[in-house]
């Protein structure tokens, strides 16, 4: 029994295909919306690739950027196939292509499916390779003089500034770290020579952040140094007092930046994977209803078409078979090659 029959009279498969050849233009725009989104977040992991570990997480966009060129290609041949099916005299050139093409669609739709569903998978490995990346990023701040390390002063204040935040997880983290560099710091200084002394790993330690760190919504003068120190600023507590630094870390900042972008994107790319599924649906009732025309030798007679011929179970049962009797067929010759001793 037949899934989903559906009859169908000449003007209703005129109109069908007529309605199909306009939403396969509609998904060649889908697919160039996804191209773009693609690129669109391949551009945005890449401003910030330097505060990231070197992890690969570029598959996700490399994966929208295909399948949209992909989907392009498919639903433009799709939209002419329709267009001449209005004729069903001009089916005959597609009629041997037109099940190999559903059924490579069909297969198709699942890449955009697993597209949209990598865009709320990456989280996880986007959060390490955030909190690698900043990791070393923050270590590397003083470096101003390195090559190759020059330049990350300057990022991770702008990152700080732009996205309101401050270390690695919090303000805190910047307390672990020796941010600023050796050649800025006074030797014959007592203060300066203790601190690098006390320390095991010789280091300059501090209760300070850099500047990018301070809220410019306080209404107070920033407090950047001796952070924990009471005595050192008037009217002073940090344990009660609501410091003037960006409290929420980079990390968490970024984090939500891009899972927002990602989450975006993946309802884009769901809502296009059933579109694209419910118009190759409607191309497949177009092929069984033309097929059938051509089986009555009337083209303006009545037909039915179907999304499957027999049901779900029948189906693949028989599809089963196939796979077995192919399999079957390659396997002979080396039967008969180990039965012979070659």
């Amino acid at each position: 029994m037949a899934v989903l029959r559906v009859k169908f009279t000449k003007t209703k498969r005129d109109k069908l295909a007529q309605v199909l050849w306009i939403l396969n233009w509609i998904s060649v725009v889908t697919g160039a919306i996804l191209f773009s989104l693609g690129l669109f977040l391949k551009v945005e992991i890449n401003k910030r690739e330097e505060l990231m570990a070197e992890r690969d997480i570029q598959y996700v966009p490399n994966m929208l950027i295909a399948v949209g060129l992909i989907a392009c290609a498919i639903n433009f041949l799709g939209g002419k196939i329709c267009y001449d099916c209005v004729d069903s005299t001009k089916f005959l050139r597609w009629k041997l292509i037109m099940l190999p093409y559903i059924i490579c669609t069909f297969f198709f739709t699942f890449c955009v499916l697993v597209g949209a569903l990598m865009c709320y998978s990456t989280r996880g490995e986007l959060e390490e390779s955030l909190n690698l990346g900043l990791t070393d990023a923050m270590r590397f701040y003083k470096d101003t003089d390195t090559p190759g390390r020059c330049f990350l002063k300057r990022t991770v204040d702008m990152l700080q500034i732009e996205f309101q935040c401050c270390g690695n997880n919090g303000y805190k983290d910047w307390f672990q770290i020796q941010w600023i560099s050796s050649r800025y710091l006074d030797m014959t200084q007592k203060e300066v020579s203790d601190r690098i002394r006390s320390n095991v790993e010789g280091k300059y330690l501090m209760d300070g952040v850099p500047f990018s760190c301070c809220n410019t919504l306080s209404p107070r003068p920033c407090i950047q140094q001796q952070i924990t120190n009471n005595s050192a600023h008037f009217n002073y507590d940090h344990q009660t007092e609501e410091l003037n630094l960006w409290m929420k870390g980079c990390r968490q900042a970024l984090l939500e930046y891009y899972t927002h972008i990602m989450q975006s994107i993946g309802l884009t790319v769901l809502i296009t994977w059933l579109f694209e599924l419910s118009v190759l649906t409607g191309v497949r009732f177009l092929q069984t209803s033309l097929e059938n025309v051509l089986r009555q030798g009337d083209p303006n007679s009545e037909s039915d078409g179907w999304l499957l011929e027999n049901s779900f179970m029948e189906t693949a049962r028989i599809n089963l078979n196939i796979i077995k009797s192919l399999g079957n067929i390659y396997l002979l010759p080396v039967y008969r090659g180990f039965a012979t001793g070659v």
